[in-house]
């Protein structure tokens, strides 16, 4: 099988998207930590209880959402629950699951933190883009997810 090299423009793009890829993971978390005290995982993970049914979630299901192993989505959630912010419990409907919800202390954290990360999401990813580029970055993403994340884990909304 002959390989198939990146051309100029294929290696700029590519090149591109790794750097963004890199970069923008620590602007919004260093955002976060500085005005709000969270990691950018630590938000991630109330965001996704906050938008759940009785915002609570199976920890399965959140560290799906998360894109999370599950020791590691427990450590987070155990200091979120140090913190007040999330409260785990047995899942009524199967007593071998257990169940993540967000507290109020943890609603309260969240619509604290949005604002701000919000802003910061629009000034360093939206705002520089045209309508049509955002429209063009929504394809493009979604034409990557189909290849990285076939079964939606990271883009699906449901229980």
């Amino acid at each position: 099988m002959d390989t198939r090299w990146l051309d100029d423009d294929e290696q700029k793009a590519f090149l591109g998207l790794v750097a963004v890829a890199e970069l923008l993971p620590g602007a919004l978390d260093a955002q976060l930590r500085r005005d709000s005290g969270l990691t950018h995982f630590e938000y991630l993970v109330l965001a996704m209880l906050s938008e759940a049914p009785e915002r609570t979630l199976r920890m399965t299901s959140l560290a799906q959402r998360t894109n999370a192993t599950l020791p590691r989505l427990s450590h987070v959630v155990r200091r979120l629950e140090e913190r007040g912010l999330v409260e785990r419990f047995p899942c009524p409907e199967d007593g071998r699951a257990t169940n993540a919800r967000l507290t109020s202390a943890g609603w309260d954290a969240i619509v604290a933190a949005a604002p701000g990360h919000v802003d910061t999401v629009r000034r360093l990813a939206l705002d520089p883009l045209t309508p049509t580029q955002v429209a063009q970055l929504r394809r493009i993403s979604d034409a990557l997810l189909e290849v990285l994340d076939p079964d939606g884990h990271l883009t699906r909304r449901s229980g």
